[in-house]
């Protein structure tokens, strides 16, 4: 992750699954009035496909971490000094995002799972990348670890509220806030690297400048903002397109039963029109 492309692909990790749940559970959330078996095996498929879709992104992560030129290629310890532990913590949270992934095909495809179980591992993930990252930057420049910190307020916001789903699953209020605050995380990581690691060339940020430290921090809370405006908008979206469908839908029903009507009962209006 020491370099700008090292902070984008995590950022556009998270940013995909960030947007992918602001369309997905304001979805479930509208469709769940008329449940239905097979509407319940389509989402219990999606919900795997979604679980393998973070294992591979995740294994991505760690195969990047690991063997790009300058990586550790799996050596922890060699000649009496660690090697490379920034990328090692950085393995270390793709991981624990790969077990969820892993969990949470086994909550979907093995009865015998408790549910929630997928909910507190996911909490257990978020959780760990703040605890690594709280303790990421310790003799770096002003600028970097402010950033930083920045993001642990939001992981573990993130990580309390996955966290109560274990209690209150399928509220579409939590829901929500996760999906905002990973929208959060992932554009975040853009911005981490646009200021430490400047692409194009572009003037490097004063590391220690009081200045730049209120601007990050107030731009922090644009981002959010950004990602609440994002969740909505998606959320009115979908709540239009499922009410147009099903307006048209009903629509069509109402035609069909006309037709029939007028097709059954021929004789009771020949009957009519000769009185």
């Amino acid at each position: 992750m020491a370099n700008f492309k090292g902070h984008a692909l995590p950022g556009s990790f998270f940013l995909i699954f960030g947007l992918w749940w602001s369309v997905k559970h304001p979805l479930k959330h509208f469709r769940k009035k008329g449940k239905s078996s097979q509407l319940a095996r389509h989402h219990q498929r999606l919900e795997v496909i979604e679980a393998a879709v973070k294992v591979f992104f995740s294994v991505v992560g760690i195969l990047a971490e690991q063997f790009v030129p300058d990586g550790p290629h799996l050596h922890l310890y060699h000649e009496n000094h660690w090697v490379k532990l920034m990328n090692w913590q950085h393995t270390t949270m793709y991981l624990f995002f790969a077990v969820s992934g892993i969990i949470d095909m086994l909550t979907y495809l093995i009865d015998h799972v408790p549910l929630g179980v997928d909910r507190l591992v996911l909490a257990v993930a978020v959780f760990t990348e703040g605890f690594l990252f709280s303790y990421h930057v310790h003799n770096r420049p002003l600028l970097d670890r402010h950033i930083h910190s920045l993001l642990v307020f939001g992981l573990f916001g993130g990580a309390t509220s996955i966290f109560l789903e274990v209690i209150f699953r399928d509220n579409i209020v939590l829901e929500l806030f996760r999906t905002s605050l990973l929208i959060l995380q992932g554009s975040w990581f853009w911005q981490i690297g646009f200021v430490l690691y400047p692409p194009f060339g572009t003037p490097e940020w004063d590391q220690k400048s009081e200045d730049n430290i209120m601007f990050i921090t107030m731009c922090f809370c644009w981002h959010y903002l950004v990602a609440l405006c994002i969740v909505a908008v998606n959320y009115s979206l979908v709540y239009w397109l499922l009410t147009r469908v099903k307006k048209n839908t009903g629509d069509i029903i109402g035609i069909q039963k006309l037709k029939s009507n007028l097709t059954y009962q021929p004789a009771l209006l020949n009957g009519s029109d000769e009185e």
